[in-house]
């Protein structure tokens, strides 16, 4: 309501003799509200709020001047005790102490717009689970009328699936190394590919939704069960994407900045401002991105050295600094594919254990970007944890065919 409102009711209720149209207006919303906040087991309360705050009782107390607003705002503050939220507690709490009519009818309408905000997110998530349920369903009866109709609609996937497993199976090439000077050695991070573990159906799945996020956009063989997905993957392979060039920017930062400085989260957030100033040039000119971003971060390192008084980098040092994050502008770069691995392995973690228990033990060369992979994974997960809750049982039964029943399990399977 308007201060305009509440300065009508003040006037009113300062009267003589005091009119109370505007305080029969408010108490009537305010019962509504109240009303509103119920659960349906709470028929008791609903018949002692009704009788309490009846709107014709109301208007006969008013029309002989013996409405006592401030016991009936008592009343309110009461019932609101026992409807509100623990997170309410203090605002309602707080009511009590104000003694002027209007502010506190003033503060009871405030609360309770609070109250009725709490009592909508309660109803969506107690409603949240239900709602996805229903889109899963909805979903999969979709594709199964598509699929009756055209039997041949799980060709990619089917393939798709194929590629991932075949993957698992293959160890994979090792990374070139680029410089001689390069900071970081170049073996991969994925130890399996030397002793390759059994197939399992969730591996094979988590393999194939990784490699979504290196698809060739020349590629029009798209798996069917996630084409509506693939704008997000998209995004998320670009966002993967500037992760790489940003904590591969930092990698070989920290290798000329010495503990001291890169321990300064201050001095750390500048250059990832640095960097992520320059992603959108990145991708359409990568070298001239890179030039940029290694003089600027050189300075920044050289400006910030000399402030906490440490020695200044060495010509030599700088001119190996700045050859080094240039560098970064190919895709070959080892320091780039290292840190393309890891990504890769964190988000296989996160789709195996979770995001949380993932970011518990990054690879090296991870930590300084821990936030921005925790936003990473979790929109990676949420997404492939729907797709598969749709499609799950057409991937539980093109598995069976890719892997020999010896290396898994039914209930494996049928966990899809």
């Amino acid at each position: 309501m308007h201060n305009a409102f509440w300065d009508h009711l003040k006037d009113q209720l300062s009267a003589t003799p005091p009119d109370f149209s505007c305080a029969l207006e408010l108490l009537k919303e305010i019962k509504e509200i109240l009303l509103s906040l119920l659960l349906p087991r709470q028929s008791r309360l609903r018949s002692e709020i009704e009788e309490a705050l009846a709107a014709e009782l109301l208007e006969q107390k008013a029309a002989h001047g013996a409405l006592n607003v401030r016991l009936l705002s008592k009343y309110v503050l009461d019932t609101m005790t026992l409807l509100c939220a623990p997170v309410r507690d203090e605002a309602v709490q707080n009511l009590e102490n104000i003694t002027d009519p209007v502010r506190l009818l003033r503060g009871i309408f405030q609360v309770l717009g609070l109250m009725k905000m709490d009592m909508v997110n309660y109803t969506i998530q107690s409603l949240q689970p239900h709602l996805q349920e229903h889109s899963i369903q909805h979903e999969r009866a979709t594709f199964q009328e598509l699929l009756n109709k055209q039997p041949s609609l799980l060709d990619h996937t089917t393939k798709w699936l194929t590629q991932a497993a075949a993957d698992l199976t293959t160890p994979l090439p090792a990374c070139a190394d680029a410089s001689d000077s390069t900071p970081v050695a170049c073996s991969s991070p994925n130890e399996a590919a030397n002793s390759p573990e059994p197939l399992s159906p969730t591996m094979v799945l988590s393999q194939g939704f990784l490699n979504l996020l290196l698809w060739d956009p020349e590629n029009e063989e798209f798996p069917e069960t996630l084409l509506m997905d693939r704008t997000r993957l998209q995004e998320l392979e670009s966002q993967l994407h500037r992760l790489t060039i940003l904590a591969s920017v930092l990698l070989v930062a920290s290798s000329f900045s010495g503990s001291v400085l890169f321990g300064s989260p201050q001095f750390v957030d500048k250059l990832k401002r640095i960097t992520k100033d320059l992603m959108e040039e990145f991708d359409s000119r990568p070298e001239e991105a890179m030039q940029t971003v290694s003089e600027q971060v050189s300075q920044e390192i050289h400006q910030s050295l000399k402030n906490m008084g440490l020695a200044a980098l060495s010509s030599d040092n700088t001119a190996s600094l700045i050859g080094q994050l240039q560098s970064i502008a190919k895709k070959e770069n080892c320091v780039r594919s290292v840190i393309d691995q890891r990504i890769h392995l964190f988000l296989k973690c996160c789709l195996v254990l979770g995001v949380q228990r993932s970011l518990l033990d990054l690879p090296g060369g991870l930590t300084v970007i821990e936030a921005e992979l925790a936003e990473l994974g979790q929109k990676f997960v949420s997404l492939t944890h729907h797709n598969q809750k749709v499609f799950g049982p057409y991937y539980t039964e093109i598995l069976k065919t890719l892997i020999p029943p010896a290396q898994t399990s039914e209930t494996e399977v049928e966990s899809l």
